[in-house]
């Protein structure tokens, strides 16, 4: 009898003594996030947050050991924003307004504050940083007597005709993404995180708004956009709106500021997100 109490002792230290020399490896994760989105630029220029507009992502985080990840992700989200928001006069006379969709990939380092490890109760939670680059694709548009119009075709700063050496801008920029937040572990194989993270961008045209009017053809006033058949054109319309206001007060001349070339557009994405661990085990190497 005591002989086989020994063996069963001596067996269940050895599963004990095997499973304390197995460690728990964190390899990556796949992750689902939603949020919102918001935008900064010519028609928001005091960072005001009045306009979120959806956002959701996926993304997958390799992980190099317990506190830098290295990540690939992809966003869709919508902006928008309208001068009828702000509380500076000219701008309110100005009467711009813009939407436009979003679609990103992205690259991002992040590094863990804490040690974060899944499955261990004491090292479950972290605050982090993100920054990397990525590219994004963005086609602004707006509304003119309910008819949804796409800004960039229609060369609302005389891009088409060439004035004063204006091209066509580009619907694809770059951007620096650079975010905080928070990852906490909800199980071995689930995290939950809730990140903010801005977009610095190289393009001043999300809005469609960046120089100075090309002028409208009124009270001897350039006309870079001339009628078609007795008609004015959806370009004269849309690159001033102040008419819409006031008819008697327009503010888009040839040469007045119409936007601030000198910075660029910007917008945030705040989210929250789910993850699934890409995990293994192995034996901890010798000290």
């Amino acid at each position: 009898m005591n002989r086989k109490i020994l063996i069963v002792f001596f067996a269940a230290l050895g599963t004990l003594s095997a499973k304390a020399q197995t460690e728990y490896v964190q390899k990556g994760e796949f992750g689902i996030t939603v949020g919102a989105a918001h935008y900064f630029g010519d028609l928001n220029t005091r960072a005001s947050v009045k306009r979120p507009k959806p956002a959701v992502g996926a993304f997958f985080r390799k992980q190099f050991g317990n506190y830098v990840g290295l990540r690939i992700s992809a966003h869709y989200a919508q902006v928008g924003f309208s001068d009828t928001y702000s509380k500076n006069e000219y701008q309110k006379t100005r009467n711009l307004s813009f939407n436009s969709n979003i679609w990103e990939i992205a690259l991002q380092g992040d590094f863990n504050f804490f040690k974060f490890l899944p499955g261990d109760p004491d090292h479950s939670f972290t605050p982090y940083i993100t920054l990397g680059v990525g590219a994004f694709s963005y086609d602004p548009y707006a509304y003119l007597n309910g008819q949804k119009e796409f800004l960039r075709p229609l060369g609302t700063e005389g891009q088409n005709i060439g004035y004063k050496g204006r091209k066509p801008y580009s619907t694809i920029a770059m951007c620096i993404p650079l975010g905080v937040g928070i990852k906490y572990n909800i199980s071995p194989k689930v995290n939950l995180s809730v990140e903010i993270c801005q977009r610095f961008t190289t393009t001043d045209y999300m809005d469609d708004v960046s120089t100075t009017y090309a002028g409208t053809g009124i009270n001897g006033d350039a006309n870079s956009f001339p009628d078609i058949n007795g008609q004015v054109t959806t370009a004269r319309l849309l690159q001033d709106r102040s008419y819409e206001l006031d008819p008697n007060n327009i503010l888009g001349r040839e040469g007045r500021q119409r936007g601030w070339s000198k910075q660029k557009d910007q917008y945030i994405i705040a989210e929250i997100g789910f993850t699934f661990n890409i995990s293994t085990s192995r034996c901890p190497t010798a000290n």
